[in-house]
């Protein structure tokens, strides 16, 4: 009777530590699991932009990895609301339309700090890409950006050219841009290429 209950206890004894080695093992296997979904989705996950205009609407593709002073500059003026009002105050057809801004009455809004240029990053100034714009100082950009309509080397970074920084491209709505450009532009005070008809951006914000 003993050596049953001996033989009973080693058995139950063996049982309950592969139990416990066994454990670790699964909740591993399940954490690694979650780990590599949540790793996968925030891989498939990209940054993008409504921009609601009065002549239509357009999304544009954010890329982070490349640019993630640009983007998340950019994306504080969307979380703020600072473009919502503003309008493209500079299109030329067949290079870019511009905005970020200037109100329809003119008025130039309240910016953040200057960021430092992101130019060197392997993105091009590519037809539909989206680029801050800037001054004649390098980090000088604030909260201007524009659209290329047309393929504009000239714009990218180079070696004696320190360039535009691209910071990601219009993946819907390239139509709205298009026609955009081509609308008829003076001059108002002291800038040209102002539309003559106000462009306005409604609403700008981070789709869901």
């Amino acid at each position: 009777m003993r050596l049953k209950f001996l033989v009973f206890a080693l058995v139950s004894a063996l049982l309950l530590a592969g139990c416990i080695s066994d454990t670790p093992e699964d909740k591993g296997a399940s954490t690694s699991t979650e780990k590599t979904k949540s790793t996968t989705s925030t891989i498939k996950m990209k940054e993008t932009v409504v921009f609601e205009t009065d002549n239509g609407v357009f999304e544009v593709e954010l890329y982070r990895d490349k640019a993630p002073i640009t983007v998340e500059n950019f994306l504080g003026y969307v979380r703020e609301g600072s473009y919502d009002g503003t309008i493209f105050h500079r299109v030329i057809d067949g290079f870019m339309i511009q905005g970020g801004g200037f109100t329809p009455n003119g008025s130039q809004k309240k910016t953040h700090a200057p960021i430092k240029l992101e130019s060197d990053n392997g993105l091009l100034n590519l037809n539909g890409t989206i680029a801050m714009a800037r001054t004649t100082v390098p980090d000088s950009a604030t909260s201007q950006f524009f659209i290329n309509v047309a393929d504009n080397d000239f714009l990218d970074y180079k070696p004696n050219n320190p360039g535009y920084a691209v910071f990601g491209r219009v993946t819907s709505g390239m139509d709205v841009v298009i026609k955009l450009s081509k609308v008829d532009t003076g001059r108002k005070g002291q800038h040209q290429d102002w539309p003559l008809k106000d462009i306005v951006i409604t609403r700008a914000y981070v789709k869901d």
